[in-house]
Order: structure tokens, then C-alpha cells, then sequence
């Protein structure tokens, strides 16, 4: 088989790491790539956005499968491109992506359908805001609709503090057309979990738990990034909170789409709150997590393949999915500054260290070859993930593995999985 992928950063060198283990596969392509999975596939110079041109690359080439891992080409419509030329592609139309395209169109399917989540108001315009937040409790959370790369939400302990949120997303477009329109929403507190699943359209797979950390200083202090780092299984996810999820999350939200008409095929993350009053779903995700890729993938026992093509056919019942009796943790290694401004073009050293091992591994996000060597080339740069018998095992090999790699403007926070010490 040739697979092609979709995407440049972690999550993508997860994803072709775990295809590059089917005894099915012969050829993995990737477009755009990166300089990491260029070592495992041969990197396309498309871009993810470039459907014709993806869409005419995977016609030529006579890809059997397609795995798209971003979600802009996801909520654009990249797989209905391409499932109109009669090509296989794992991941959801254009039509059900709006799962995370539009946190609105999220909240109102949860509200229909009786699925827990958050209270919440949806508005487009910033006076309407205004005035909503004027009789609003707080702290609050506001939310910018579209995609915003993770970044686009908000947590203000203020009427102050929510103005000036408000006026950040609606009016100044810190986040581009992902604010014109903006969900307030009730502030929930508890512990946050992320759980990935499997979709063919009427029958869910959850994966193993994992639990992300969204803020870029220690002690989930600073701005909101794409992640900082993750570990896997969530300690906090238990039995019970599963058997919940099961009967009002899951399943219903996967009916929930085939009632309306929006068959969802594919991957959809559930990003969950364990309050006092049960699970609340904070967000859905039409693909994998990232970094959550890159502890839940390396995890997994199944031929990521197999399951990608079950998806497809409608036939994710006969999948037994199943994933390692032990733990992994992954340390994002930044750009100083991220994520607001950062400097690129550093030599990177120590990523030999990580060839021939099976449970360290080296995911590139920000990276590319360069004469020089393989240098930096965004905010995230690395994702450094260690597996370990159970989570503290796991978490002091992923940051001894962390100081193998070095580049100048490195940084990382020293506190990824420390919730697990409270244990």
C-alpha cells in the first residue's frame, strides 16, 4: 500500500511513525512534512491547504489511503475533494468537521442532544457581548468559534479582563475570522481529560486516556499554546468516569451527527472536565490531539492502517482495539518566546540519540533540513516522548530524554504529569 499524509507538525510524525509499523504499507508520502518524517516518508512540497494539487499528487502516485491529520484541511473540505475522485481517505467530510469548526455549532448540538457540557451564550456582534457579560459570574471563559490553533480561548476572572477579551477576538481579530463570532461560557472547574476515538460513522472506539497542559509556564501559568506537553493514561480517568462518558458522551454524540445528517467518519477527541457534578465535555476536535498523538499512538497495539481503512468501510465493530499496560509522557520542547514571538534557524543536536530505541521517541513539529543540519523552524519545535512502566517512570525518562536535545532558545516546562505526584 502507499499512504499518503497530510500535515507538518507532531501529531503528523506520530501518525507516519505508527504507519511506518504496518506490515501493509510499502510507501508513506507527506505533505508538507517535515524534517523528522522525512526520515520515515518522503515529504511532498505541498501544502496542506492545496487540495488540487494534494488531491492530483495522491491520483498520480495511485495513493491508497490518505490520512489527514490537521484540522484546517479537515473543516475546508479536503476529503470531500478527494472522495469525489474516488480516493480513500480517512478522516470527516467537510459537513461533520464543523464538529470543530464551529464551537457554536458544538454547543448547540450538545444542548439539542442532552449532552453534558457547559452553559454558554453564542454572539456576533461585541456589543451583544458587552452587554451579556455586564450580569455575567465569573471567572468566565470566552471562546473564538472557528479554528484558532488551540489558542483562541479565553479565561478571564473579570468584567475588565472579559472586555478586553471580548474586544481581543471580536474587534482587534487576534485570531482572524476564528472571532466573528464568540461563545461565552460557563468557567467549569475539575480535571481536565483528553480522550481520542475512532469513528466509522456509527459505531466509537475510545483510545487511552491522556491529559494535556494548554499553558506555556510551569504551574499552567503564561498564554495558551498548541500544548506544552501531555501523559498517558490520566490517573483521574477511572472506570467510572468511563462507564458516564460511555452512556451520555460518546455514543450519543456520534448519533447525534448521524441525526443530523452529518456522518462523522474519522477521529473525534473529546476534550472532557471531571467537575463535582459528573464529566462535561469542553470541546470536541475533529482529529487527533497533538501533542495527545504522541503519547496515545505509540501506545496502541493495533495496525493504525487496519483501523484508518475499518473507519472507512463502516466496519469499526470488528476492531479490537487495544493499547500497552504501561505509560508515556511527552515534553514539548519550544522556541523562547512561544507563543508569542520567537526566532528560528538553530542547529539542533542529540537527535541521534533516539535511533534504534523503542521507548524513547523524537517527534518534530518545528523543524527543517538545512545544510547545516536539521534546525528550528517554529514555536514547537519537539516533542519528546518516553514511555515508562507507569507514569513516574514514564515522566523521568521523557525529561532525561529532553536533555539530550539541545538548540539554542530552548525551552520546555519542568512540570508535565507533576499532577501524577499528588497521587
Amino acid at each position: 500500500m502507499k499512504v499518503l499524509i497530510v500535515g507538518s507538525g507532531g501529531r503528523e510524525h506520530a501518525i507516519a511513525a505508527s504507519v511506518a509499523k504496518s506490515p501493509l504499507v510499502d510507501k508513506i508520502y507527506c505533505a508538507p512534512g517535515n524534517a523528522g518524517i522525512g526520515m520515515i516518508a518522503e515529504c511532498v512540497p505541498v501544502g496542506a491547504m492545496e487540495f488540487e494539487k494534494i488531491t492530483a499528487f495522491a491520483k498520480e502516485k495511485k495513493i491508497d489511503l490518505t490520512i489527514v491529520g490537521m484540522d484546517d484541511p479537515l473543516v475546508g473540505g479536503l476529503v470531500d475533494e478527494m472522495e469525489k475522485e474516488g480516493l480513500r481517505v480517512f478522516g470527516p467530510r467537510k459537513n461533520a468537521a464543523v464538529l470543530e469548526g464551529s464551537k457554536a455549532f458544538s454547543k448547540d448540538l450538545m444542548k439539542k442532544y442532552g449532552i453534558p457540557t457547559a452553559g454558554y451564550e453564542t454572539f456576533d456582534s461585541a456589543s451583544e457581548a458587552f452587554r451579556y457579560l455586564e450580569t455575567a459570574d465569573f471567572p468566565i471563559v470566552l471562546k473564538a468559534d472557528g479554528l484558532a490553533l488551540g489558542k483562541g480561548v479565553l479565561i478571564c476572572q473579570s468584567l475588565e479582563e472579559a472586555r478586553e477579551g471580548v474586544e481581543t477576538i471580536m474587534l482587534k481579530h487576534q485570531f482572524g475570522d476564528a472571532g466573528n463570532r464568540l461563545v461565552i461560557e460557563e468557567f467549569l472547574t475539575g480535571r481536565e481529560v483528553s480522550v481520542l476515538s475512532f469513528v466509522d460513522g456509527k459505531t466509537i472506539k475510545t483510545m487511552t486516556s491522556a491529559q494535556d497542559h494548554k499553558r506555556a509556564g510551569d504551574g499552567d501559568t503564561g498564554l495558551n499554546t498548541g500544548g506544552m506537553g501531555t501523559f498517558s493514561p490520566s490517573p483521574f480517568y477511572t472506570k467510572e468516569v468511563d462507564d458516564f462518558c460511555k452512556k451520555y458522551i460518546y455514543q450519543a454524540t456520534v448519533d447525534a451527527m448521524a441525526a443530523e445528517g452529518r456522518e462523522f467518519k474519522g477521529i473525534i477527541f473529546f476534550g472532557l472536565m471531571l467537575t463535582e457534578k459528573g464529566p462535561r465535555v469542553l470541546e470536541y476536535n475533529a482529529r487527533f490531539g497533538d501533542p495527545e498523538a504522541q503519547v496515545v499512538l505509540p501506545r496502541m497495539k493495533n495496525d493504525i492502517v487496519e483501523v484508518a481503512m475499518a473507519c472507512i468501510d463502516g466496519r469499526l465493530n470488528e476492531i479490537d482495539l487495544q493499547f500497552e499496560d504501561n505509560a508515556a509522557v511527552c515534553v514539548v520542547l519550544a522556541s523562547e518566546g512561544y507563543p508569542v514571538k520567537y526566532e528560528k534557524g538553530f542547529v539542533i543536536e542529540g537527535l541521534d540519540r533516539f535511533e534504534g530505541q523503542d521507548s524513547y521517541f523524537c517527534f518534530h513539529a518545528g523543524t527543517k533540513r538545512t545544510e547545516s543540519g536539521i534546525v528550528t523552524n517554529g514555536g514547537r519545535v519537539l516533542g519528546v516522548t518516553a514511555k515508562g512502566k507507569d507514569l513516574k517512570e514514564a515522566r523521568a525518562n521523557a525529561y532525561a530524554a529532553a536533555d539530550w536535545v539541545t538548540f539554542e532558545n530552548k525551552y520546555m516546562r519542568h512540570d508535565i504529569g507533576k499532577a501524577i505526584d499528588e497521587l
